[in-house]
C-alpha cells in the first residue's frame, strides 16, 4: 500500500489508543498511564468473584463481599450489608475492573463501609460509542433486580447465593468514578423518570466521584488553568475522550456529555435519591462539576457536596491508598449509612 493511502492517525490517546482513518482501532497496554501498585498493601478478609450479567455483550462484573457476611445464622440476616454497584473511570475508553488500581478502590469499599461491591465491565469507545456504556449501567442494574426477584426473569440466569446471603436490596447505592459517575447521574435519570423500572430493587442514593462531564461552553479554568489546576488530566485529554466515545459528529453538548445541554432532557420532574457528589480542588472539572451540584439544588433534588481541595481528577483510582481516597470512603460511608441510623433511630 502507498503511503498516500496508507491509513492515518486521525485520533491519539496518549499513545494507548489510536483511531486510524480507516476506522480501525489500535490499542496498546494502558498500563504505562496506571500509577504502580508495588506497595499496595492487601486488604484481608474480603472474597470476590467474578460474575457474567450480560452474555449477549460478554460482559461481566466483579462481586466482594466481607467474608464476615457469610456467616449463616439469624443474626445474619439483621446485618445484611447495603450494595454499591460501582462504574470504573476510563473516559468511557479505558479500563476494566480488575485493573489493580479499581480492584484495590473496590476491596476497601466493601471492607471499610462495609458493603457489597459490585465493580461492572461497560463497553467502551471507540469500538462501542456513547451511549453503549449508559445501556450496560442499566442492563447491571436491571441483572440485579432480577437477582432480587423471586422468579428469574431471564431464562438460565441464577441468583448468586452471595447476594441471596449478604445483600440488602433495599439499599442499593450506585457509585461511580469520572466517567462512572456521568453514568451514575445517567442511570439516575433513566430510573427516575420511569425508563429503567427496578421494582422490588430500592435505589438509596447515587455518588459522584470527581464527574466526567463538559460542554461547548468553557469554564474558566477549562478554558485557562490556573497553577492549581493538577497537570494530570487537562482539557485537551478529555477532549479527546470526548472524541473518541461520542457518536461520531456529536459535540460536547451531547446529551451524555452536558446534562444541562440544549437537547438534554429536562430533569425538574426527575425523581432522584439522596446524591452525593464528590469534588476535587486541582480538578480542571471542579468548577463544572459544582455548577452540576448547584443546578440540581436549585431543582430541589437531595444533593450533598464534599470538596476535598488538595486533590486532582480521578484520584480516588490514581491512589486508590492515599489521603483523598480514606476521607473519601469515611464520606461514602456516612453516606451510605446516615439512612440506616435515622432509621434505626425511629
Amino acid at each position: 500500500m502507498s503511503s498516500d493511502t496508507a491509513p492515518r492517525v486521525i485520533e491519539d490517546y496518549r499513545g494507548v489508543i489510536q483511531l486510524l482513518s480507516d476506522g480501525t482501532v489500535v490499542r496498546s497496554d494502558p498500563a504505562v498511564l496506571r500509577p504502580s501498585d508495588e506497595h499496595s498493601p492487601d486488604v484481608p478478609g474480603i472474597q470476590w468473584e467474578d460474575v457474567v450479567y450480560d452474555a449477549a455483550h460478554g460482559l461481566s462484573l466483579r462481586v466482594y463481599r466481607p467474608a464476615a457476611a457469610t456467616a449463616g445464622d439469624a443474626a445474619r440476616e439483621k446485618k445484611k450489608l447495603p450494595v454499591l454497584m460501582y462504574f470504573h473511570s476510563g473516559g468511557f475508553c479505558l479500563g476494566t475492573f480488575s485493573q489493580p488500581n479499581f480492584h484495590t478502590g473496590c476491596l476497601r469499599l466493601a471492607s471499610e463501609l462495609p458493603a457489597v461491591v459490585l465493580s461492572v465491565d461497560y463497553r467502551l469507545g471507540p469500538e462501542h460509542r456513547l451511549p453503549a456504556a449508559i445501556n450496560d449501567a442499566a442492563a447491571a442494574l436491571s441483572w440485579l433486580r432480577d437477582q432480587h426477584a423471586t422468579v428469574v426473569s431471564v431464562a438460565g440466569a441464577h441468583h448468586h447465593p452471595w447476594l441471596a446471603e449478604s445483600a440488602d436490596f433495599t439499599r442499593v447505592f450506585v457509585a461511580g468514578e469520572s466517567s462512572g459517575a456521568n453514568m451514575s447521574h445517567h442511570v439516575a435519570v433513566r430510573h427516575g423518570s420511569g425508563q429503567l423500572p427496578l421494582a422490588p430493587l430500592r435505589v438509596a442514593g447515587h455518588v459522584l466521584l470527581t464527574p466526567f462531564f463538559s460542554g461547548v461552553q468553557r469554564t474558566a479554568a477549562e478554558a485557562s488553568p490556573p497553577p492549581a489546576v493538577s497537570p494530570s488530566f487537562t482539557t485537551e485529554m478529555a477532549d479527546t475522550m470526548w472524541r473518541l466515545s461520542l457518536p461520531v459528529g456529536a459535540t460536547r453538548d451531547h446529551p451524555v456529555t452536558n446534562p444541562f445541554g440544549p437537547d438534554s432532557p429536562a430533569l425538574g420532574t426527575v425523581v432522584f435519591p439522596r446524591v452525593l457528589v464528590v469534588s476535587a480542588g486541582r480538578d480542571i472539572l471542579h468548577e463544572r462539576v459544582l455548577r452540576y451540584a448547584a443546578r440540581l439544588e436549585e431543582m430541589d433534588k437531595p444533593v450533598e457536596v464534599a470538596v476535598l481541595e488538595g486533590q486532582e481528577h480521578a484520584f480516588f483510582s490514581r491512589q486508590p491508598w492515599g489521603e483523598g481516597t480514606n476521607e473519601t470512603i469515611r464520606v461514602v460511608k456516612r453516606f451510605v449509612y446516615r439512612e440506616n441510623a435515622a432509621t434505626s433511630a425511629e
